[in-house]
């Protein structure tokens, strides 16, 4: 006598299963960067700029000479916001129903509402950086990095410099204007591929003084000081397959956002009107350049 089970699937123990959340490269280039919070829609940035002219110190000076300038340039904020409502009932068929929800058919708790939750945030962080790097103003509300630093924006162009080979990162370090070349904060930014070749670069040039362990990952981003130079490099998500690389005093790009907190206090609920589980994360976001003149952009 044989046993027939053709009309039996075969087994498979889901609710045995592990859940692995998809965590993607976040990139948080405004670590970097100055933040401005508390803007609603849009404020100026006020640059003051001295012009000191020096004299013969000989005799009495009684010509004044010299100048204080103010000048602004605008930051305007986009909002961005995210909602989306989960119906819970319809785990009640699946095995994701029987690990994941309680007793009851009322379905008001998810215990994988935290996971959602960090997934929902990390996700944002990564569009956040993305925006900051790549908006239009044609379609967004303002302009990205990559428009504000493109030809005729007003920064220093080296257009030669079109892969992160050694030799093109020192022309862009070369072309940094004398008037903040020995500031502590110029970073050049590059995307997360360009970063790797560049460390692929160096390691082929068989230096001695490449340390792997000089490579950090800092709130998402892949992070090294350049050898012998005062520069950072950079490599972040938000200039996704860009061949753009930039090299500013990063304090001098200035980020701008209504609450920098709104990220991570987003609201999650369940609505019993209509029995599902919803979230709202709602933010603004901009930024913008103090003084492009002091900016080295590869223009590619």
């Amino acid at each position: 006598m044989s046993l027939n089970v053709s009309a039996l699937a075969d087994f498979n123990n889901e609710t045995a299963g592990r859940i692995i959340p998809k965590i993607v490269y976040t990139g948080n280039t405004a670590e970097y960067t100055s933040v401005q919070e508390g803007i609603k829609y849009l404020e100026p940035l006020n640059l003051f700029e001295v012009d000191l002219y020096i004299q013969e110190g000989y005799g009495c000076a009684t010509t004044p000479s010299g100048s204080a300038t103010f000048t602004q340039r605008n930051l305007q904020v986009c909002g961005r916001q995210s909602f989306d409502a989960l119906c819970l009932k319809d785990l009640d068929t699946k095995y994701l129903g029987i690990t994941s929800l309680d007793a009851g058919s009322y379905n008001t708790t998810w215990k994988l509402a935290e996971t959602y939750s960090e997934l929902i945030v990390n996700q944002m962080k990564k569009k956040n950086d993305q925006f900051i790097w790549q908006a239009v103003s044609g379609s967004d509300c303002m302009d990205g990095l990559l428009a504000l630093t493109a030809t005729g924006s007003g920064v220093v162009e080296v257009p030669s410099a079109t892969t992160p080979s050694l030799a093109n990162i020192d022309a862009m370090i070369a072309a940094i204007p004398v008037d903040v070349a020995d500031r502590d904060d110029l970073t050049l930014f590059m995307s997360v591929p360009f970063f790797r070749t560049y460390v692929a670069n160096l390691r082929s040039a068989n230096n001695y003084y490449f340390d792997p362990n000089a490579i950090a990952n800092r709130g998402g981003v892949l992070d090294m000081v350049y050898p012998f130079q005062n520069v950072r490099v950079v490599g972040t998500a938000g200039l996704g397959s860009s061949t753009r690389m930039v090299l500013a005093p990063a304090k001098q790009i200035v980020v701008g956002t209504d609450l920098v907190s709104d990220v991570d206090n987003f609201v999650l609920w369940f609505d019993l009107n209509t029995d599902s589980l919803r979230h709202r994360l709602s933010m603004k976001l901009g930024v913008q350049i103090a003084y492009p003149e002091f900016v080295v952009s590869n223009i590619a």
